[in-house]
């Protein structure tokens, strides 16, 4: 099988080495790819926010299967173009890919679904925001109805904040979502969905917060692990239940069947598990992990997603242990981050590349906020833990910073899901 990736992250490079670890596969190439996707398979240059230019490539590079990393390709239609191409595509069309698109969407998707959620509130006009902030009580959650790659988000007690946050949206032509606050330790649950079919894989978690402690403002995410020590075994096939499987079922009521990987945010509250937000596409660091363990081929469980197969596949199968990531990021991130600077020990193993590219000269440098992701694989997260910190020690990036908690609560068996209310 040819498998063409689109992307650049860390996530596409996670993949890619999955993919080149498939005996299934013949050929491998990124698009537009990273120093790191470099080194495991072909490069091609690419827009990737431009469907055709996906589908032209699919095509020219006679790929038998595309898979789609970002939400922007995808919430653009570049799976409905490689589609029409008659190329098989993992990912969902535009009209389904709306489910991370549109939170407003996802919102009205969840409560035809029967699926709880947080109670929100979408303000289009800057003069009716004092009045809808004033229906919530603090902690403030102020996100962009649209996409901002896990940074439109603001959680402040602090009203004057969350104002601002909704005024910079909303002046620069975003609706704004205003949410209650839900208590819990969260949850991301990656599912393979074709149609009404749903498998899950491993539950992980993510540290959205750039800052240890969880301590300053949202990022795409600065670390995950899994599984989750602290979560009931059951614990995936009961959001599968409750939450994925009925959401993917009203997406196909709605004549927009959802192909491709289904990413649930929870929040696992005294209430019981409430969703943040639906994502159309593998999640980035969670992805990292979560194929650390898999040993099922990846390429097979895609592949059939995308031809409507998916049922006839046998059970995942998985890794013991646990995996952790880390994400060094660049000075300045999650605001504008410096570029340009040389990486030292880029090529260590377990090291993911994201923001990065290889200069004329063969150095290393970083291109944007997330620059690696550094993975470790142990027998529990304590030895996952200690290995991922110690394969970052030998990476060096100018002026750059990381969190030393990842997985640390959930290590020490600080972590527990509310009793129920």
């Amino acid at each position: 099988m040819r498998v063409l990736v689109v992307g650049s992250g860390a996530r596409e490079h996670a993949v890619v080495l999955a993919m080149a670890q498939d005996p299934g596969v013949t050929a491998l190439a990124c698009a537009p790819g990273n120093a790191g996707t470099a080194a495991v398979a072909e490069q091609r240059g690419l827009d990737a926010a431009d469907p055709a230019a996906v589908a032209a490539l699919a095509l020219e590079w006679r790929a038998d299967l595309v898979v789609i990393g970002p939400e922007v390709p995808l919430v653009a239609g570049a799976a409905d173009a490689v589609r029409a191409a008659g190329i098989a595509c993992f990912g969902p069309s535009a009209a389904a890919a709306r489910i991370e698109g549109s939170k407003s969407f996802a919102k009205d998707v969840m409560a035809a679904a029967g699926v709880n959620t947080a109670t929100s509130l979408v303000v289009d006009n800057p003069a009716h925001l004092d009045a809808a902030l004033a229906r919530f009580a603090p902690p403030y959650v102020v996100k962009d109805d649209g996409l901002a790659a896990g940074k439109g988000v603001v959680v402040s007690s602090d009203l004057d904040v969350a104002r601002a946050h909704a005024s910079t949206l909303l002046d620069g032509g975003h609706p704004v979502l205003l949410e209650s606050y839900l208590d819990g330790p969260e949850v991301s649950l990656f599912c393979l969905v074709d149609g009404e079919t749903v498998v899950p894989l491993l539950p992980a978690q993510d540290f959205k917060r750039v800052g240890d402690d969880d301590s300053g403002p949202n990022t795409g995410g600065m670390g995950a692990y899994a599984p989750l020590p602290w979560a009931s075994p059951a614990l995936a096939d009961e959001l599968v239940q409750t939450v994925v499987a009925p959401v993917a079922a009203e997406l196909v009521r709605r004549e927009v069947p959802f192909s491709g990987l289904l990413y649930a945010g929870l929040v696992l509250t005294s209430a019981g598990p409430a969703v943040i937000e639906f994502n159309c596409r593998f999640g980035d660091p969670e992805t990292q992990v979560v194929l650390a363990l898999l040993r099922s081929p990846l390429a097979a469980l895609l592949h059939a997603t995308a031809t409507g197969e998916l049922a006839a596949q046998p059970a995942i199968q998985w890794a013991d242990g646990a995996a952790v990531t880390v994400v060094v990021a660049a000075e300045g991130y999650p605001g504008p981050p410096r570029v340009g600077d040389v990486i030292a020990g880029a090529a260590g193993e377990g090291v993911l590349h994201a923001g990065t590219r290889r200069r004329d000269d063969g150095a290393v440098v970083s291109t944007g906020g997330r620059v690696l992701s550094v993975v470790g694989t142990g027998a529990d997260l304590v030895e996952a833990r200690q290995e991922a910190y110690r394969r970052l020690e030998r990476v060096h990036l100018p002026g750059s910073h990381h969190r030393t908690d990842i997985a640390l609560r959930a290590a020490q068996g600080a972590v527990a899901v509310p009793a129920p209310s």
